[in-house]
């Protein structure tokens, strides 16, 4: 009898969130699905680990079963607790999401939904993190679910590059509205940055983040310009942050002294 394939689920917007439990509810037809996810929301938290106070895991029921761990911590937290201590064995493959919200561009480097997924490239098993791309309440998951349910086959058949995960967005609109899948770069818009002063009930100050993204792209083949084109965006990532291009130009400063 053929192995069962075992994957952990984990995100940033908590362990009760609508695009986990339909994720999960998809790849249970193919999988073993052991859940490890935060206890509460961890939106744009990026890479942060927990280190000067204890984490705390507690089970979670749904519908009187056990559906999986919630941990007081990061997204990373979350994947790294899971595999060092919760899962008895190492799962084939660690997908993140699916995340309320778009991770395209500059949001990349912010994204807890991709640090968890980092997180198990990091720990040596292929990993993606998916993401629909609204903000709406209400919204509808289950083809971004069934997508990844069809990519976590093929990454399980091809394998992934070591020190490379896929970061997936998904638009916000009926599957027979998506127009394909495109592998994708991952474009170079940012976010206009705005703190809106406000005064709380004590008449402190105290500042809320606002903001656009600012489009800098128009290339097809780019992340965010793919979700305008009501396609899937695919795109190859890694944590090596090292500029290659870079390295010659600056052995050759005066930096040796």
């Amino acid at each position: 009898m053929e192995k069962k394939l075992s994957i952990l689920v984990s995100n940033d917007d908590g362990i009760f969130s609508d695009g986990l439990g339909t994720l999960v509810k998809e790849l249970q037809t193919i999988a073993n699905v052991t859940i490890v996810a935060p206890d509460s929301q961890q939106s744009a938290i990026g890479h942060a680990i927990t280190m000067h106070r204890p984490l705390r895991v507690q089970e979670v029921s749904k519908e009187g079963k056990f559906f999986g761990y919630a941990v007081d911590g990061t997204p990373a937290d979350c994947v790294k607790l899971a595999i060092r201590h919760l899962m008895k064995y190492k799962p084939d493959l660690v997908i993140s999401g699916i995340n309320h919200g778009s991770n395209t561009a500059v949001s990349v480097i912010y994204s807890g939904t991709v640090s968890a997924a980092t997180e198990g490239t990091i720990l040596g098993i292929p990993s993606f993190a998916m993401s629909l791309t609204t903000f709406e309440p209400n919204a509808d998951f289950s083809y971004a679910a069934k997508f990844a349910r069809n990519l976590a086959l093929n990454v399980i058949e091809h394998g992934l590059p070591n020190g490379t995960l896929l970061n997936v967005n998904v638009p916000p609109v009926p599957e027979s509205e998506i127009r394909g899948v495109v592998v994708t770069r991952q474009g170079k818009s940012i976010w206009n940055d705005e703190f809106e002063a406000r005064r709380d009930p004590g008449n402190k100050q105290y500042f809320w983040l606002k903001g656009e993204l600012v489009e800098l792209d128009d290339e097809e083949d780019i992340d965010q310009r793919a979700i305008l084109n009501n396609k899937v965006s695919v795109t190859p990532i890694q944590f090596d942050l090292t500029n290659y291009e870079m390295i010659k130009t600056l052995q050759s400063w005066n930096i040796t002294k």
